[in-house]
């Protein structure tokens, strides 16, 4: 992964979030050959949603990016994995079977994800993930057939990386070309905030999914289109992959 920056503390990080990756996008960019086919085809729609994620830290309540639509939609997510956060989770549906491509960009020791509707593992970035990692990287290429349905993706530390250690990351799918974009930022869940209002019993399911810890201070679940449909202010990753 392309690195970002260093962030001082968790404040920080969500302040400088912006323009972290707006520095990270100029890396690439001129790293780049300038050759590279970007998949944009015509001009393209540019639309952008800011939600807060959900503190669970679970796959049933990922946060919803968007739909991947052959030759029309491009997916990208940008968020940090704060200190002492094990993992950030997305949704998004597939509408038909294509070959999708994935991109990534951040900070080093990020581990990416993506799961099917039943949990397995599509995917893996983890050098050590054996066919789920060769996967990744045929879908580095664009190569990996992904089938109809919902898929889920998990981002977060490499197994040797500290889980104080905070994380930028960006993660980007598409399918084919596209003519439209579409960016998450999502941002830490704001402290103290209950998505679960007094009722018990969805806290304790809560604590439960999170293998028995509580889950008391988690943000509500922003879904795409709540507070809202995108604000077009443009593609933070346009001409990375």
């Amino acid at each position: 992964m392309v690195s970002l920056s260093s962030f001082g503390d968790i404040g920080g990080m969500a302040q400088s979030l912006q323009q972290s990756i707006d520095a990270a996008v100029k890396r690439v960019q001129q790293q780049a050959s300038g050759t590279a086919d970007t998949g944009a085809k015509g001009k393209v729609q540019e639309y952008e949603q800011s939600v807060a994620k959900s503190a669970t830290n679970t796959a049933p309540f990922a946060t919803n990016i968007g739909t991947l639509i052959k030759d029309n939609s491009r997916l990208n997510v940008f968020s940090s994995l704060a200190s002492n956060d094990p993992a950030d989770f997305y949704k998004f549906s597939v509408v038909a079977k294509g070959n999708a491509t994935i991109g990534t960009v951040g900070d080093a020791g990020v581990r990416v994800q993506l799961m099917d509707r039943q949990g397995k593992i599509v995917a893996d970035s983890n050098k050590d993930a054996g066919s789920a990692y060769d996967a990744f990287k045929k879908m580095q290429k664009g190569e990996l057939e992904l089938d109809k349905g919902d898929y889920t993706v998990r981002v977060a530390r490499d197994k040797d990386v500290p889980v104080k250690d905070a994380k930028s990351y960006g993660v980007q799918f598409r399918m084919g070309s596209y003519s439209k974009d579409y960016d998450t930022i999502a941002k830490q869940p704001a402290q103290g905030s209950n998505p679960f209002g007094g009722n018990t019993k969805l806290q304790g399911l809560a604590a439960m999914l999170n293998g028995g810890s509580s889950s008391t201070g988690s943000s509500a679940l922003s879904l795409l289109g709540s507070n809202g449909s995108y604000g077009g202010r443009g593609s933070l990753m346009n001409a990375l992959f």
